[in-house]
C-alpha cells in the first residue's frame, strides 16, 4: 500500500517528538521519510515486524516515482480538520467556550484568543477583525475540537513532565520553549512582563516560588497557561529559567503534541518571531 506523511504519522510513528530519530517533531520525520528516503528505522520505537513490511512499501514508492515533497503542516492540519468534522458548531461553546452567531447564514463559534477573537465555522477558522492564524495554530484549535474535554480549570497547575505520557518530550519543551525564553529576556524581565501584556497576560503577584516573573495566558478559554521567569544570578551561578505550567485540565483539551504546538507559539509571541 501507498504511505503517505501523513499515514507514517498516524499510523507508525509514537508522535512523542523525542528527536531521538535526529528531527524536531514526528511529522517533521515522518515527512523525509516519504519525501527524501530517510530510513525508518532512524526511529527506535518502530516495532521491527511494522518496519520490515512498510520498508517494502516506501522502496516501492521510490521506485514508481510516488516519492513527493509534503508540507508537514499542512499534513497536520488536514489530520486535525478529519479529526474535527463530526464536531456540531452548536455543541462547542458547552465543551470549549465562546458563543454562537451567524455569519453569513452559517452558524459560527466566536471565541477568544489571546487578545484577537476568532470565528470558527464549519470549513475554517478565521480572525474576527481580518489576518489569518498560521497552519500550527488552526491544527492546536482545531484537536482542541475534537479532543472533547468540557471540564472547566481546576486552578490546579502542573509542569509538562507531571502530565501523562510526555517523559519524550520533556527535551522538546525545554528546548523549543523554555530555555529560548529564558535567553531572550535574561537580564530584562522587565520586557518579559511588557511582552506578555501585549498578548493579554495577567501577571501575577510575587510568591513562595520565587519567581521574578509571573503571567497567566489564556490562549482559549479552557486553556489558561502559566509562565514563571527566574532570572540568573551571577553571584550563584544560577542561569536564568523559564518553565510553563498548564492546568490538570489540559489533557482533556488537547493532545500532547498539540500542547506543544501551543507552547512553541507562546514562545514565538513572546519573542516577536512572528506575527
Amino acid at each position: 500500500m501507498p504511505w503517505s506523511v501523513l499515514d507514517i504519522y498516524s499510523k507508525v510513528l509514537p508522535r512523542t517528538n523525542c528527536r531521538e530519530c535526529g528531527f524536531s517533531t514526528c511529522m517533521a520525520f515522518a515527512s523525509m521519510v516519504v519525501s527524501e528516503g530517510v530510513p525508518l528505522e532512524k526511529c527506535p520505537h518502530v516495532a521491527p515486524e511494522k518496519l520490515k513490511s512498510i520498508k517494502e512499501d516506501l522502496k516501492n514508492q521510490q521506485e514508481a516515482g510516488k516519492w513527493t515533497r509534503r508540507d508537514p503542516a499542512k499534513d497536520a492540519l488536514k489530520w486535525a480538520m478529519t479529526r474535527a468534522a463530526s464536531m456540531k458548531i452548536e455543541d462547542l461553546p458547552m465543551r470549549i467556550g465562546g458563543r454562537l452567531i451567524e455569519v453569513d447564514g452559517e452558524k459560527a463559534l466566536e471565541i477568544p484568543y489571546f487578545l484577537d477573537t476568532l470565528l470558527i465555522l464549519p470549513r475554517r477558522i478565521v480572525k474576527k477583525g481580518g489576518g489569518s492564524l498560521n497552519r500550527w495554530e488552526q491544527v492546536f484549535i482545531y484537536n482542541h475540537m475534537a479532543q472533547g474535554g468540557m471540564r472547566e480549570p481546576t486552578g490546579k497547575w502542573k509542569g509538562l513532565v507531571e502530565l501523562p505520557n510526555t517523559v519524550s518530550k520533556i527535551k522538546t519543551m525545554e528546548g523549543n520553549v523554555e530555555r529560548p525564553i529564558a535567553e531572550r529576556f535574561r537580564g530584562h524581565g522587565e520586557d518579559l512582563v511588557k511582552a506578555a501584556l501585549a498578548m493579554g497576560g495577567s501577571p501575577l503577584e510575587k510568591d513562595d516560588s520565587g519567581a521574578e516573573v509571573a503571567v497567566i495566558f489564556r490562549p482559549l478559554p479552557r486553556i489558561p497557561v502559566m509562565l514563571m521567569f527566574w532570572d540568573e544570578e551571577g553571584g550563584e551561578g544560577f542561569g536564568a529559567q523559564a518553565k510553563l505550567l498548564f492546568d490538570e485540565t489540559i489533557v482533556e483539551h488537547l493532545d500532547i503534541e498539540s500542547i506543544l504546538f501551543m507552547s512553541e507559539r507562546i514562545r514565538q509571541l513572546l519573542c516577536g518571531e512572528g506575527t
